[in-house]
């Protein structure tokens, strides 16, 4: 049950939908390079393969998927929901469909590869902007397309 009046529901909800689809927008048309920073110093990312500790790990996952060569991407977010759990902190889950193949587009048109229950937990900074502390994606559904997690 949900005992933030629903104004602030709402714009909290938007605000972090924003972020997750801007987050996602990076990874997809500029390689994440930049992904590192949506993330606290010791955030946990897990994918449908591993889990990654700190910034430096997720930067560093970033950089191989990117060293592998062209893939075009989408991520596309749906089914947005955001909840606080304190006053300086939200948790976050959506559906994710990943839209992917190595090469770069135009590509053939398919079904999305997987589609994930996505789980975050978000933390408000001094600065009034948000990090992820945690993200994990399990895969819901799945093809036999090879993801780069």
């Amino acid at each position: 049950m949900n005992l933030t009046p629903p104004g602030e529901t709402l714009a909290l909800r938007h605000t972090l939908q924003a972020l997750a689809i801007d987050y996602w927008y990076e990874v997809d048309f500029n390689w994440g390079q930049n992904a590192h920073a949506y993330y606290t110093e010791d955030a946990v990312f897990t994918t449908s393969q591993k889990s990654r500790t700190g910034r430096a790990m997720i930067a560093d996952f970033y950089r191989t998927r990117q060293a592998r060569g062209a893939r075009t991407s989408l991520h596309v977010v749906q089914n947005f929901r955001a909840q606080p759990s304190a006053p300086d902190r939200a948790q976050c889950n959506y559906l994710m469909s990943l839209f992917a193949a190595d090469g770069a587009g135009v590509l053939a048109s398919r079904p999305a590869i997987m589609i994930a229950d996505v789980r975050e937990t978000v933390v408000r900074q001094a600065d009034g902007g948000w990090l992820y502390a945690l993200r994990t994606l399990r895969p819901l559904f799945r093809d036999d397309t090879p993801t780069t997690g």
